[in-house]
C-alpha cells in the first residue's frame, strides 16, 4: 500500500462513519500495513468494537466521542491554541497550503479538522514531492495528534483512540523516513 493509499484510509476512518464495510475495510487494511512497518500499534480493538454494531450505533458512539467531549475534539487547532488569535492563523496557514497545492478539500469542515488533513496529506503523496509532505506533517499535524491523544488519557478509553494513535504513528514513520 503506498503512503497516499493509508493516508486516504486513515482520512476514510477518522471521519464521520457512513459505511461500517467501509470502517471495517479500512481498519483491517491500516492493520496491515502497521504490521508490515513493525509499529507497534493494533486496530484489534476498535475492529472487535464495530464488529457487532450497526452503522447507527457507530455513528452514535463517533459524534459521543468527538463532537461531545472538548478533550478529543478532532480540530487540532482546538488542541495547539484554543480559541485565540493564534488558532486563526493556524487556520489560515492551513488554507494557504491547500491553495499553494491546489487542494480543494471534499466537505464543508474547517482545515484543521484531523480527516481532512489526513486527505490533504494523501493528496500531497500523490501530487507534491515527500519533503513538502514531511514538513506540514511535522509542522502542522504531528503537534496537535499528540494533544488529542493526550486528551483520551483524560477519559475513559476509547475504540477510537487506536485509530488516532495508528495516524500518529504513521504520520511519525513518515516524517522520520530517512531521506537520500
Amino acid at each position: 500500500m503506498t503512503i497516499a493509499e493509508t493516508y486516504a484510509l486513515l482520512s476514510r476512518i477518522t471521519a464521520y462513519p457512513e459505511k461500517k464495510e467501509r470502517l471495517h475495510a479500512g481498519s483491517e487494511a491500516i492493520s496491515r500495513h502497521l504490521q508490515e512497518q513493525s509499529l507497534p500499534c493494533t486496530l484489534a480493538p476498535f475492529a472487535a468494537f464495530i464488529a457487532p454494531l450497526n452503522l447507527a450505533a457507530i455513528q452514535e458512539d463517533y459524534v459521543a466521542t468527538f463532537d461531545f467531549s472538548p478533550t478529543v475534539a478532532l480540530y487540532l487547532g482546538h488542541h495547539l491554541h484554543g480559541d485565540n488569535r493564534k488558532k486563526a492563523l493556524y487556520l489560515i496557514r492551513i488554507r494557504e497550503e491547500f491553495r499553494r497545492y491546489a487542494f480543494t478539500p471534499s466537505g464543508n469542515e474547517l482545515p484543521d479538522h484531523l480527516p481532512l488533513l489526513l486527505e490533504f496529506l494523501a493528496y500531497l503523496a500523490q501530487h507534491e514531492g515527500a519533503e513538502v509532505r514531511r514538513a506540514f506533517i511535522a509542522e502542522c499535524v504531528v503537534p496537535g495528534m499528540e494533544r488529542l491523544i493526550a486528551g483520551f488519557d483524560r477519559r475513559k478509553s476509547s475504540p477510537w483512540q487506536p485509530v488516532l494513535e495508528a495516524s500518529r504513528l504513521i504520520c511519525l514513520t513518515d516524517v522520520t523516513i530517512p531521506r537520500r
